[in-house]
């Protein structure tokens, strides 16, 4: 409470302030000036004190009859006009809880997100290393030999340098050359399996982070569409035994529909 109101208890519109109250204090005292010189007049005061108590009750009940409907009156519409402001008053309360509340959740979710991000960083390079293990098991030396211990060495320090999908987008490349089995590079031994299941496992908690901090899904897409997501795909639909679910972001066509009726 601030000093004003503190200083000012009843400093309020709807109370000696309101018009309609001083109009009542008016009217209460001219009716009572008409009274006294009624009865000053017509009756006479001494002769007024001597009426009879029921005959005194008359007059006093029809007297006062006018200035009861009169305050019952005034006292209706300074309620009315007391109920008005508490609705206003709770309205700008619902509206500024509201506000509040909003803002508590974007804080919560701006929170969710920074902390998605730097769990993010490290999860896609755990990934990148993940993919990258996968690689040499499948490619390297040890392997087909398809890839070379010059060019392993090489990817891995663009990965080392900050490049955490290199490996990811060497596997993709791999689809425009001829015969290539993608079952056999993902599954074919049991450590190349235990590699793209530990893929999987990694993204997919990625993913449920991203869901869980994304509004629109902005972060889901970029996720599922960057070169892990890519690879993530792949290795998944390949599963010999799992037949996982497709993960999912926007549905290009609906939100292009929502763009359309919105133009």
């Amino acid at each position: 409470m601030t000093e004003e109101s503190i200083a000012n208890p009843f400093d309020k519109p709807y109370l000696p302030k309101d018009w309609r109250i001083a109009a009542g204090v008016l009217l209460t005292i001219l009716w009572f000036a008409f009274l006294a010189i009624y009865i000053a007049k017509n009756v006479g005061w001494y002769n007024f004190l001597d009426l009879p108590i029921a005959e005194m009750g008359a007059f006093l009940e029809g007297a006062f009859a006018f200035l009861a409907f009169l305050w019952l009156v005034i006292g209706l519409f300074v309620q009315q006009s007391v109920l008005a402001q508490n609705n206003e008053e709770l309205r700008r309360n619902n509206l500024h809880s509201e506000k509040q509340t909003q803002a508590i959740a974007a804080t919560e979710l701006n929170a969710r997100q920074e902390t998605f991000f730097k769990i993010s960083e490290a999860t896609r390079r755990q990934l990148g290393a993940v993919c990258g293990l996968l690689l040499i098991s499948s490619q390297g030396p040890m392997a087909n030999n398809t890839i070379t211990s010059e060019q392993l060495s090489e990817l891995w320090k663009q990965f080392a340098s900050g490049d955490s999908e290199v490996f990811s987008r060497r596997f993709l490349t791999m689809a425009t050359i001829e015969g290539v089995d993608y079952l056999d590079l993902f599954y074919g031994t049991d450590i190349r399996r235990n590699h793209a299941e530990n893929f999987i496992v990694g993204f997919d908690r990625l993913i449920n982070l991203a869901r869980d901090c994304d509004t629109d899904n902005i972060i889901l897409d970029s996720m599922l569409y960057s070169a892990h997501g890519l690879l993530d795909g792949r290795i998944r639909e390949l599963h010999p035994d799992i037949k996982f679910k497709a993960l999912t972001g926007t549905n290009s066509q609906v939100y292009l529909e929502e763009i359309s009726q919105k133009g």
